[in-house]
């Protein structure tokens, strides 16, 4: 009996040691994220943009994101993600369409996946901030 008693607190104590690291990496994974809708997304300059296919990375821990960006004749032809971690902001890249649509940045990050869509719009930023002039 002394046994079971034992082995049922060591197993208690581990599961509280084990929810509060994991409170303790969720905290600090939000307030990692917490900058993101604050931070600013600079509108590229298509005028003076080549044509051409720029990579662009972002991350910000757990979100990262690889892309591909086409521009032809000084508008966005397409954006391809080829790497996107992102938690369960898989939806964020149903920003894709809009940034194409409105050739723009400056849209609203994606409900529900706001993290991602805001990291796949900073990749996007940051490969056209790589002209080819």
């Amino acid at each position: 009996m002394k046994k079971i008693v034992k082995t049922g607190i060591i197993l208690a104590v581990v599961i509280i040691i084990v929810s509060a690291a994991g409170n303790i990496a969720l905290r600090r994974i939000e307030k990692n994220l917490s900058y993101l809708p604050l931070m600013e997304i600079s509108e590229p300059d298509l005028t003076v943009i080549s044509d051409g296919v720029y990579k662009g990375y972002y991350a910000a821990f757990p979100v990262l994101v690889d892309v591909s960006v086409t521009v032809k004749n000084h508008a966005i032809a397409d954006i391809s993600i080829l790497k996107h971690q992102n938690g369960q902001g898989k939806d964020g890249e149903k920003i894709i369409p809009n940034i194409l649509e409105k050739q723009s940045l400056q849209l609203d990050a994606i409900s529900g996946a706001t993290y991602s869509s805001i990291v796949i719009k900073k990749a996007v930023e940051q490969a056209l901030s790589q002209t080819k002039n």
